[in-house]
């Protein structure tokens, strides 16, 4: 079977159970993206079946998240305004960028989108800091724990952590204060614990396992739409992500939004 750039394919010898995208062919291997999942990953075309995609079906799961946002907003009939944190997202993959803006977009957040390649994130995240000057840091794009690599506690073993560890210790010796700059960074089975030591508040994944493609934005969502001067409530902001506590982990924080009277 032919593929191309762009199509949708699962994997045969994964009992097809994600779907991703064709990133690209190198010399017979595909390199893959998950559609829904912010995972990478490579197969032979022998392992590849197309994915049809039938009528009426939504294969973008974004509306469960976006209705998950009511959680978050204030009653804006009270006599309180409120400014969220602003919020600036890095991401390796253009398409889950722009899913993610307009999940903040409907939160009504101030959000700044960058789409940036995972390894060249470092290069550029402490001028950008500087331009946009965020409350919140997203960090993210895709990445995979490949086990024939190495031990879990090694950077070698990932696709993409080392590239968010260096930008993420780039960005704490930008702002050092955690409750100044909230960082959420991390992909699909990336390394949590260095992601934390390197300095992130919040990182993926506690259990290495595939996280959504929305999960890091929720979480900045919530900061953003936190009161500054209370911490936020960890254990219910991890519940609101695809797998909990299992795909994204976090230290407990102030929010980022200020709250005014009047209105």
């Amino acid at each position: 079977m032919h593929f191309k750039r762009g199509d949708l394919v699962t994997r045969e010898s994964y009992n097809n159970d994600i779907i991703f995208k064709i990133d690209d062919i190198i010399d017979g291997d595909v390199m893959l993206i998950g559609l829904n999942v912010r995972l990478c990953a490579d197969a032979p075309t022998s392992d590849l079946n197309l994915y049809e995609v039938s009528e009426n079906e939504a294969i973008l799961d974004d509306d469960e998240y976006i209705r998950k946002i009511d959680f978050f907003n204030k009653d804006e009939r009270d006599d309180y305004f409120y400014i969220p944190g602003r919020i600036l997202h890095i991401d390796g993959d253009e398409e889950d960028l722009k899913r993610c803006l307009n999940f903040y977009k409907e939160g009504k957040v101030n959000a700044f989108g960058l789409h940036v390649k995972e390894s060249d994130m470092p290069n550029v995240i402490t001028k950008h800091l500087e331009e946009i000057k965020p409350d919140i840091l997203v960090i993210t794009g895709h990445d995979a724990y490949y086990k024939k690599k190495g031990e879990k506690e090694d950077l070698r073993s990932y696709k993409n952590t080392s590239s968010f560890v260096k930008s993420v210790q780039l960005a704490r010796k930008y702002e050092k204060a955690h409750d100044k700059l909230i960082i959420v960074a991390g992909a699909c089975q990336s390394n949590y614990e260095a992601l934390l030591k390197a300095g992130a508040n919040f990182a993926s994944s506690p259990k290495r396992i595939n996280i959504h493609a929305l999960d890091p934005a929720i979480i900045a969502l919530a900061v953003s739409l936190s009161d500054k001067s209370k911490d936020i409530d960890l254990l219910d902001i991890l519940e609101k992500t695809k797998h909990g506590a299992s795909g994204l982990g976090g230290i407990i924080t102030k929010g980022t939004m200020y709250v005014g009277y009047p209105r």
